[in-house]
């Protein structure tokens, strides 16, 4: 099911990519897209170096120290990879990253735990940085008839995720052990012993409150750093935009992504997201959709050999139980 979903989400997406591009011209945005060719690399790098933060951050909920940070950065990688290129609607690149980390021998409640924690925290994170977006863009354009409704929207998000939260806490995931049978026949793959005592795991991890407090500081630098990408693609295609105006891009445009969360690489969401909050910055149409663009090469240049080495991880597991 949640690959049949994620195809047709991908269809839709990619349609409102195509008839975007199309509407505000192919040849202007494919122009802006060279233009700001020379930054990929450096903006590929610096997605590397987040990634490796967001490793950190994982193993710091854990606090182990084994497997070593190495495995935890290509784990990290791995499951970026499966979520962002691959129709599994967010949830496969986690039940990889389950497998791998067990393959590595971390218990599978553990494993599974660590992922729940860690998922939470980037979400809190992510809320935090666009309320910060917000009060930015507020200070900068203190007129703005748009503020009730992002009063609105930043509640909402907020309740939503204290409610998960508080479900956690609440024991929800007991409802996941009690339904093992059928989140089996939905991912296959997916170990049982994951499930058993998932819920205790989970309660163990939450006691660490430094180290989730770490773990936050941590995810926020590195969604600090997506405003130096940001602001590399548009001064790579000759647009003038402060820090602050990069700053705000880039959380609100993050907050779009989220939106489409369930849309693999949120197709078309960024887009649109990126059109409408560059252009409370004077950044025409076609600059914002070349710099989304921008941002999908980046994705692919990670992305791809991320699916490679997850391949081939998984090729030297079967190797070795042949022999």
């Amino acid at each position: 099911m949640p690959v049949r979903f994620g195809l047709i989400a991908i269809a839709l997406g990619g349609s409102a990519v195509i008839a975007l591009v199309g509407y505000f011209g192919a040849l202007a945005v494919g122009a802006e897209v060279l233009r700001a060719g020379w930054a990929i690399p450096l903006v590929t790098a610096l997605q590397f170096f987040q990634l490796w933060l967001s490793a950190v951050a994982w193993q710091v909920l854990v606090g182990a120290d084994r497997p070593r940070l190495s495995r935890w950065f290509g784990i990290r990688w791995i499951r970026e990879a499966v979520n962002s290129m691959l129709p599994t609607a967010q949830l496969g690149g986690n039940i990889v990253a389950i497998r791998l980390l067990m393959h590595r021998g971390v218990p599978g409640p553990l494993a599974g735990a660590s992922i729940v924690l860690d998922v939470t925290v980037e979400v809190v994170v992510q809320l935090l940085f666009t309320i910060a977006g917000f009060a930015v863009l507020a200070v900068m354009l203190p007129d703005g008839g748009w503020m009730p409704w992002v009063q609105g929207a930043v509640l909402t998000g907020g309740l939503g995720i204290g409610g998960f939260i508080a479900a956690q806490r609440a024991g929800a995931l007991r409802l996941v052990e009690g339904g093992a049978g059928l989140l089996q026949r939905w991912f296959p793959n997916l170990p049982m012993q994951v499930v058993q005592g998932l819920h205790e795991e989970l309660m163990r991890l939450y006691g660490r409150w430094r180290a989730i407090g770490e773990s936050t500081l941590l995810h926020l630098v590195a969604c600090l750093l997506g405003t130096v990408e940001t602001w590399l693609v548009l001064y790579a295609m000759g647009a003038q935009v402060s820090w602050e105006d990069a700053f705000v891009i880039e959380s609100l445009g993050q907050a779009a992504r989220s939106i489409g969360f369930a849309v693999p690489g949120a197709l078309g969401v960024q887009e649109a997201g990126y059109i409408l909050v560059c252009g409370l910055f004077g950044v025409d149409p076609g600059t914002a959709i070349a710099m989304s663009m921008v941002k999908r090469a980046r994705e692919l240049a990670v992305g791809l050999p991320g699916l490679v080495a997850w391949q081939w991880a998984e090729g030297k597991r079967l190797l070795r139980r042949a022999k």
